[in-house]
């Protein structure tokens, strides 16, 4: 079965780069703040649930929470210049 990960948008890319304090990072809407809050504290079966519903978002979030290289992806996403 092919794993396929969605696109990143860069919206999105730095709606949750500000979850993650980062300065490049865009304040999102009370909603998608929420969102990546509840996505934060899912667990696995939870997760899985919600990247049906908000793929993109799930997407980022783990490539932040989990990839070395997360945060200067969605960086380079959002069109940030990283070092």
């Amino acid at each position: 079965m092919l794993n396929h990960q969605p696109s990143i948008s860069s919206d999105t890319a730095r709606h949750v780069l500000w979850h993650y304090s980062n300065p490049n990072g865009f304040r999102p809407g009370s909603f998608t703040q929420k969102l990546m809050q509840t996505i934060d504290a899912a667990d696995v079966i939870h997760t899985a649930r919600l990247s049906t519903v908000y793929p993109e978002l799930v997407a980022a979030m783990n490539l932040a929470a989990n990839d070395p290289n997360g945060i200067a992806r969605l960086q380079r996403i959002a069109g940030v210049a990283t070092r």
